[in-house]
């Protein structure tokens, strides 16, 4: 079980949205995936809007507040693997598991993985 300490999650949580965000761009913007590209992912996550991802960056927000106000898809359970060292499903920390769940987004986009197999839909038999 690979799960994060609670230094880590408070580290994350503590995280300023508008100060990772240009680091979001420039992965993706490396590998010639576009912004809008990176604004439909963390729409497909969170339910924000380029308008509203642009207003969480102007108001300098937490990733927990971020993450608070956020819609998270329900099928963001989906998302399985490992970033940053972590096993994303052995994630205890809503919140980490959260921000987890978008590093593995952009991490994917940036791989230039299909934007189908990127957001995610539940398998219907």
């Amino acid at each position: 079980m690979s799960t994060t300490t609670p230094e880590h999650d408070k580290r994350i949580a503590e995280m300023k949205f508008f100060s990772v965000y240009p680091h979001y761009v420039d992965k993706v913007e490396k590998k010639g995936r576009t912004v809008e590209e990176l604004h439909t992912v963390i729409e497909w996550l969170t339910g924000f809007n380029t308008e509203k991802i642009k207003q969480l960056i102007d108001e300098k927000v937490t990733f927990k507040t971020f993450f608070d106000r956020a819609t998270l898809n329900p099928n963001a359970d989906l998302i399985k693997g490992v970033i940053c060292g972590y096993r994303i499903e052995d994630i205890e920390t809503p919140l980490t598991k959260k921000v987890r769940y978008l590093d593995k987004l952009i991490d994917e986009l940036a791989k230039g993985r299909k934007m189908e197999k990127i957001l995610r839909e539940k398998k219907i038999n």
